[in-house]
């Protein structure tokens, strides 16, 4: 008859060096991992802002034709706002438009805003990126606090070009034509 106990009456087990070992391949792989989703997850943030942005232009070209008014949308860049404003009969005041779904919002602080005017301080050419080395400081994007796109009543619009950049220096451009005032998104090439 057999026994029931082990040959050798020891059990076998996982070693010390063995567990190690495992502990720092799962060390390893989860680094790998996240640094992975880190991009993703700044990618991801930039095209979302991206994306709330040219919502809110559509809306201000679409409320412009059907009121036959000019909407405006005013980027507060410190704040990392936008808000919807509607123009008197003239056009030359805006107020905010209060009574419109979506007429304003947050942008997430992560990502940078700069909004460049063609002929002014970007190139006119809609394909081109500004150089970084061209131009005095009187051709950069002014500093100001809030700017603004206008829409107005015949479908047109201000050209500008919003240039979006997260942390790791991804660029997505948010440009406007002024004919059609419809909003193209374009990914930027990385600096």
């Amino acid at each position: 008859m057999r026994s029931s106990r082990n040959s050798g009456g020891r059990r076998r087990g996982f070693t010390l060096v063995e567990m190690l070992v495992v502990v720092a391949i799962i060390s390893i792989m989860s680094l790998a991992i996240v640094a992975e989703m880190h991009g993703t997850f700044q990618d991801a943030l930039l095209r979302s802002t991206s994306r709330e942005l040219a919502g809110a232009f559509n809306l201000a070209s679409s409320r412009a034709i059907s009121i036959n008014r000019p909407h405006r949308i005013r980027l507060d860049r410190l704040a990392h706002r936008y808000f919807l404003e509607r123009g008197t009969r003239g056009g030359s005041d805006f107020h905010p438009a209060q009574d419109v779904s979506g007429g304003s919002g947050a942008l997430d602080a992560r990502i940078t805003i700069q909004i460049l005017e063609p002929g002014r301080n970007a190139p006119d050419d809609a394909g081109q990126e500004p150089s970084a080395d061209s131009g005095t400081p009187a051709d950069f994007p002014s500093i100001r606090r809030e700017e603004a796109v206008t829409f107005y009543p015949d479908g047109t619009a201000d050209a500008r070009q919003i240039l979006l950049t997260d942390r790791d220096g991804f660029r997505l451009a948010l440009r406007i034509n002024p004919i059609t005032s419809r909003v193209q998104i374009t990914a930027m090439a990385h600096p």
